[in-house]
């Protein structure tokens, strides 16, 4: 026996709301509006691994504008697409919620909310029916729905699909930079945790070149010309030089079709791209002159580069044993520098030379004082029997000789000192 749905949205109501205010990026795909993704696997994939969660299934794509994150969902709607999703996810469809659009012609919050919780609560009624695909709402630029982005249209409506996304019957992913997540999503720590992120990086030149080969195709279509190899790589390196305020691919994407109009408008179709297009359009964009990028040392470097990367020249590359690190190798293999350590020598001997003057100049002053010292303590004890002596009044040879002794007495010691 079948289990009877009983929807408070229907079916019809979902699909109006779903055609006038989303986007159906699977259904763009299967009609071929949109070309090939590459470079994002990873991203792709942990998307997925995400979505296929019990709890907590909804990401964040965090990058710098340009870098892709649009893309990466359009990514996910192709693999989609493809069937290369787990059973989970087969014939899932991929909606942008395109905010702008429900909220024009709306006089207020709660005139909007009416378009927007019909949306939300017939998805969610429907993530429980096995027989229906799964929806996968997408919201750009997310951080315009927190209640402190002040400005936003959309400000507060995170507080509407929080207990539909703490339920975990929606299937949220949502986009924005990584300076916009921590200055409003994170301020609010119930959205934070809702979300897992995932972070999209910026392609390199040889990634970004991989990018452009993938998408030659549409743009030579559509303008009916051909751009080579080399001048796709010129393309990406130099916007990688001169446009450091933007991010790849989107720069390199925008110069080559601009460059490829250009040269439309002025020399015609059927032809390859020449070289003067793309140094016009580079300049346009920066404001540099265009006849002085012009580097034929460039353009060798380049087609060399091009070669490596097509596999047209075989590169050797040095296979090194795997050892055990040892952090005293490079200590030993390396040449001191003998008239630095023979100078460190010498000023290390003038040193302990002129430590040890020092030291003896030292002992010979304390020496000095001490024997001088001792000289007058036994003058001082001399006086005093002389003076005790004459108070006995004594006999006068015997004093005298009592006195020579002393004073003999008094000679030695002092000499014993000085020795």
């Amino acid at each position: 026996m079948t289990e009877q749905w009983d929807y408070s949205v229907s079916d019809e109501k979902l699909e109006e709301l779903i055609k006038n205010y989303c986007t159906d990026f699977t259904q763009l795909e299967r009609e071929g509006r949109y070309g090939p993704i590459t470079g994002r696997d990873k991203e792709i994939s942990d998307c997925i691994l995400i979505l296929l969660q019990k709890g907590r299934k909804n990401v964040c794509f965090l990058a710098p504008a340009g870098v892709g994150k649009t893309a990466a969902v359009v990514g996910l709607a192709q693999t989609i697409v493809a069937e290369n999703v787990p059973d989970y996810l087969l014939n899932a469809r991929v909606l942008e919620v395109d905010l702008a659009r429900m909220a024009s012609g709306t006089t207020s919050r709660a005139e909007f909310q009416d378009r927007f919780l019909p949306l939300c609560k017939g998805v969610a009624e429907r993530y429980h029916n096995p027989e229906n695909p799964r929806i996968i709402l997408f919201l750009d630029e997310m951080h315009q729905i927190m209640p402190n982005c002040i400005g936003s249209s959309y400000a507060g409506l995170s507080d509407t699909i929080k207990p539909y996304l703490t339920a975990g019957d929606l299937l949220m992913i949502g986009a924005t930079t990584l300076d916009e997540f921590r200055m409003y999503v994170a301020q609010d720590p119930a959205m934070d945790r809702r979300f897992q992120k995932v972070f999209l990086k910026a392609p390199n030149v040889p990634e970004t070149y991989a990018i452009m080969k993938a998408l030659r195709p549409g743009l030579e279509k559509h303008h009916n010309v051909t751009i080579p190899d080399d001048l796709l790589m010129l393309i990406v390196q130099l916007t990688e030089e001169h446009m450091r305020k933007r991010n790849q691919p989107d720069k390199s994407i925008i110069t080559a079709d601009a460059a490829l109009a250009y040269h439309v408008m002025h020399k015609g179709v059927d032809q390859d791209v020449d070289v003067d297009s793309i140094y016009y359009m580079v300049a346009r964009e920066t404001g540099l002159n265009a006849k002085a990028m012009h580097d034929d040392k460039q353009l060798r470097k380049i087609s060399e580069e091009v070669d490596i990367l097509e596999g047209r020249v075989e590169v050797e590359v040095e296979i090194k044993e795997k050892t055990a690190y040892d952090p005293s190798a490079q200590l030993k293999n390396t040449t001191v520098d003998k008239d630095f350590q023979e100078e460190q020598a010498i000023e290390e001997k003038k040193e302990k030379e002129a430590l040890k003057e020092s030291q003896e100049s030292e002992h010979q002053t304390s020496a000095d004082e001490l024997a001088e010292k001792l000289a007058k303590k036994l003058e001082q004890k001399l006086e005093e029997k002389l003076k005790n002596r004459q108070e006995e009044n004594p006999k006068s040879a015997q004093n005298n000789q009592e006195k020579r002794k002393l004073s003999e007495d008094a000679i030695s010691i002092s000499e014993r000192q000085e020795s």
